[in-house]
């Protein structure tokens, strides 16, 4: 093999072994100088455990990784940093209390007769911040700034020195469509001055967006390395190991009476806000990040503070005085953030699923738990929505994100609601239990229910809805049918624009799905 053709890395059969378990079985792959290789694989698929073998966090068990060519043994993370190998885990590295400077020369810190200089820190600092493009103040604490900063910061300080391969866990995961499109504009750019890059993403979209190719891993084994561009379809069914006839289930069904209504709504976050869901309905809301969307069940479940305006469920004037009346009402809302709003993470996952209901369906007399039903109803559930494992006693926090998700929208099955509020349910969990998340969707809307389904993801919004609100700057700005739902149409309302400023200016370029719209 030549020097032009020799990887920049090469994974060659390596095995990863834990008391017990086997979390990585026998898996290659290569990364190319300027190519973007997306790393795609359930919650457990050994992701994570890879990509800890070329940090230098773990080592292998057996197998070997090369460099240029040249077999490499890291002993510390610290060894793989200075051969090249940066990683920009899920979970960020930033000290909230520190600067942004602070932060992105910590621990190499330029100095002077033995004192920090502060003229050489901003000067390396704004350099790793123009690498990316990224225009953030440079004395500005960390925790003040969203996620989205916080994400670029992290990138930038990875970059520093002479980085050759850069591995990003989940960047987008917790972005909105808007800065997950800046961060994508970023990746290429990486990619075009030469860097390999390994990407993580269960947002399918960014597959074909951005990746050359996609390695596959299933329950710790190399299953495929094939192109980017491949059907999602048939990569949900590499990921699963079963067919998957389609990403977004559309059983058929008929509409029925309005059973949810928000009529002139206002509230800290919402103004004026008009919309109705009918029985059998799934009705998207849409909107980047702060334009209000995820007030709307908010307000609805008595979260916010609704200031005017009115509600309506089934048919009755509704008026939310906080969560519990809201499901006496007949009104379930799940969450964004699983961890912080919808589990309970140290109490184990019988708990978290009879939580709330205990004594309003019966598991539950005179301060006393009656175990034997509640264990009955939540293997149910765990059965009803596949949780694994299927342990009743396991922590939630030792729950693979999919498996969380499932837990917090299981609660629901247990009251019989009329209306359903799913505040960006498929989050950060993988292609696999979105596939359940969506047929479970599907399944309440033939029941009759009303659903409103809250989304940063297009895809979804665009596959399941059947209807779609836009929200900017926490106000409607457009209600699409289900015809004309498209990325374009979304997009071009994101920015508060009518119908005819639509048609009379260019949209913005978003890159979605792998089509420019």
């Amino acid at each position: 093999m030549s020097s032009v053709d020799t990887p920049l890395l090469a994974v060659e059969s390596v095995t990863r072994r834990f008391p017990g378990v086997v979390a990585l079985d026998n898996v290659s792959l290569d990364l190319l100088a300027g190519e973007v290789h997306v790393l795609l694989g359930e919650n457990g698929a050994g992701k994570s455990t890879l990509i800890k073998i070329l940090a230098g966090v773990q080592a292998p068990s057996s197998g070997s990784i090369r460099l240029d060519g040249r077999e490499v043994h890291f002993r510390s993370a610290g060894e793989a940093r200075d051969a090249g190998i940066r990683t920009v885990f899920q979970e960020l590295s930033l000290v909230p209390t520190l600067t942004v400077a602070e932060n992105l020369l910590l621990g190499r810190l330029p100095r002077t007769w033995g004192l920090v200089s502060m003229r050489k820190l901003r000067a390396a600092a704004g350099q790793a911040l123009a690498r990316i493009d990224a225009n953030i103040p440079l004395d500005v604490v960390v925790s003040s700034l969203p996620r989205s900063s916080q994400q670029l910061i992290e990138i930038a300080k990875g970059l520093l020195g002479e980085a050759r391969i850069l591995i990003l866990d989940e960047p987008t995961s917790s972005l909105g469509t808007r800065e997950s499109e800046k961060l994508l504009g970023i990746v290429r750019k990486l990619r075009a001055d030469g860097l390999g890059i390994i990407y993580i993403t269960h947002r399918m979209h960014e597959i074909a967006a951005i990746g050359d190719r996609v390695t596959v891993l299933r329950d710790g084994a190399f299953i495929a390395t094939v192109g980017a561009q491949l059907e999602h379809e048939k990569l949900v069914e590499l990921m699963t190991g079963r067919p998957v006839e389609k990403l977004f289930p559309r059983s058929e069904r008929s509409v029925g009476e309005t059973l949810f209504s928000l009529d002139d709504v206002v509230s800290s976050q919402l103004a004026n806000v008009d919309l109705e869901v009918r029985a059998g309905e799934i009705v998207g809301v849409a909107g980047l990040l702060g334009s209000g969307k995820s007030s709307v069940g908010r307000v609805a479940f008595g979260l916010e503070k609704l200031v005017s305006g009115n509600i309506r469920l089934a048919g009755s004037a509704y008026r939310p005085r906080g969560p519990r009346n809201a499901i006496a009402r007949g009104l379930m809302y799940y969450p964004a953030d699983r961890k912080v709003d919808g589990l309970v993470l140290v109490r184990p996952l019988l708990e978290n699923l009879s939580l709330g209901s205990l004594i309003d369906v019966g598991l539950a007399r005179f301060g006393l738990i009656n175990r034997r039903a509640e264990s009955l109803s939540a293997s149910g559930l765990v059965d009803a929505l596949d949780i694994r494992p299927a342990h009743l006693w396991r922590r939630a926090e030792l729950l693979s994100g999919g498996n969380q998700q499932k837990a917090v929208l299981s609660r629901g099955l247990l009251r019989d609601c009329a209306v359903h509020v799913f505040d960006d349910p498929t989050v950060g969990i993988d292609v696999g239990a979105k596939v359940d998340v969506y047929r479970l969707l599907d399944r309440l809307a033939c029941e009759g229910k009303a659903l409103v389904l809250i989304s940063s993801d297009l895809g979804e919004v665009i596959g399941m809805c059947d209807r779609t609100y836009v929200m900017h700057e926490g106000r409607i700005v457009g209600e699409l049918s289900r015809a004309e739902t498209s990325e374009e149409a979304l997009v071009s309302h994101f920015f508060g624009k009518s119908k005819a400023e639509q048609h009379d200016s260019a949209s913005p370029v978003l890159v979605l799905g792998g089509t420019e719209s």
